[in-house]
């Protein structure tokens, strides 16, 4: 049992010297946030404790140097004073208490002190002078008619909605943002071929909740609404496709196999049974050659389909970005029957002896299934990072 608590106390020493290595080379980085997180986490339990005293004096050190630096820093910035540190100046004053109420509860430590302010009309008085410039700035940028201003103001005033909820008329801007920056996209399908398209092919490709397109940014529409100002126009255009004629083709293969057939006595010249040294009649095996005959038809019909996905700009009426698309399909079947004996036929080819011809795909099939293909390359397209603006 002592050698146990022995090993024990060992082990507890060591990870805690491990502890305190990574807290000082961390501290030496100047990473001082991360030094208080590990170090509130080791004084958690047993904060007395004679061990526990290294970190006591990391967390010391580490809140002093963090709390310095980040003074410095609002310091020069409200000497600056300029309205677009606003924001910058109330998160540092934020992590600031923040930092000290994390540590309030571990207080008191032994051997050390440490110095709380209350920060809470600075914050207040800042927080006030910030959400007034977000509102009047997100106010000037929803006047552009560039959407990535919009965006940013839309950006600034849930950020505002964050720190201050309610604030003036945060919530009507917002939306408002969210409609003027939208880009709105219609989409179709185009038709360049002699073929008629399957109608639930074209239903398909036009079928958005298989694509999971909408975001915050960027709206599809499939069926456009009439007089509504769209951005873009995605606009698939099918402009060829070739069907080949249905076809079967036959090959003949014949197959032998020696087999095994019984047994027979070995005879003398006389004509009469050998026998071997133990009187024994001498027999030798017998064989035989198979023979089969294996008909083999192949059914085949192949599609071809080309296909372009244009991206036009309605707003100049320009060609964007043009991605083609290609797919082959291939329809074969095989069957086969035989003549002969069927053990001479190799094993890979008895299961095409028990399959039967099948009804060739309609050519309307053929393009409706390589569509299918098309449909996954159209969703790769459409979810590449295509900025819209």
């Amino acid at each position: 049992m002592k050698k146990f608590l022995l090993t024990f106390v060992l082990a507890s020493i060591l990870i805690a010297c491990g502890g305190v290595r990574r807290s000082e080379k961390a501290l030496a980085r100047g990473n001082y946030d991360q030094v208080i997180s590990q170090t509130i986490d080791n004084l958690k339990t047993n904060k007395t404790a004679k061990r526990k005293q290294p970190y006591i004096e990391l967390l010391k050190t580490s809140y002093v140097k963090a709390v310095d630096r980040d003074l410095r820093r609002f310091k020069f910035l409200e000497k600056e004073n300029n309205a677009n540190t606003l924001q910058e100046r109330y998160e540092i004053l934020v992590n600031l208490n923040q930092r000290q109420e994390r540590i309030r509860p571990l207080l008191p430590l032994p051997g050390v002190s440490f110095k709380m302010e209350d920060y809470s009309y600075d914050i207040v008085s800042i927080k006030e002078d910030l959400s007034k410039f977000l509102l009047a700035n997100s106010e000037q940028l929803l006047k552009s008619s560039n959407k990535f201003e919009i965006r940013q103001a839309y950006e600034d005033l849930a950020y505002l909605n964050d720190i201050n909820p309610g604030y003036g008329n945060t919530s009507q801007m917002m939306d408002q943002a969210l409609a003027l920056g939208k880009t709105y996209i219609r989409i179709a399908v185009q038709n360049q071929t002699e073929i008629v398209l399957p109608r639930r092919l074209e239903e398909d490709l036009l079928n958005l909740d298989t694509y999971n397109l909408n975001d915050l940014w960027t709206e599809y529409h499939n069926r456009p609404l009439p007089d509504f100002n769209y951005d873009y126009e995605m606009v698939i255009s099918f402009q060829g496709i070739q069907i080949s004629p249905e076809q079967v083709k036959e090959r003949e293969l014949i197959q032998e196999k020696v087999v095994k057939d019984g047994f027979e006595y070995v005879l003398d010249e006389n004509g009469n049974v050998k026998k071997d040294s133990l009187g024994n009649d001498i027999k030798r095996d017998k064989f035989k050659t198979l023979v089969g005959r294996f008909y083999e038809f192949k059914q085949l019909k192949t599609a071809h389909v080309d296909a372009q996905v244009d991206l036009i700009d309605l707003r100049s009426n320009q060609l964007n970005e043009s991605f083609p698309m290609v797919n082959d399909l291939v329809f074969e079947h095989i069957y086969a029957r035989y003549e002969g004996e069927r053990d001479a036929l190799e094993s890979n080819l008895l299961r095409f002896l028990e399959a039967r011809p099948l009804p060739f795909p309609t050519n309307e099939q053929m393009v409706y299934d390589a569509g299918e293909e098309l449909k996954a390359q159209l969703k790769s397209i459409m979810n590449r990072q295509i900025v819209f603006n």
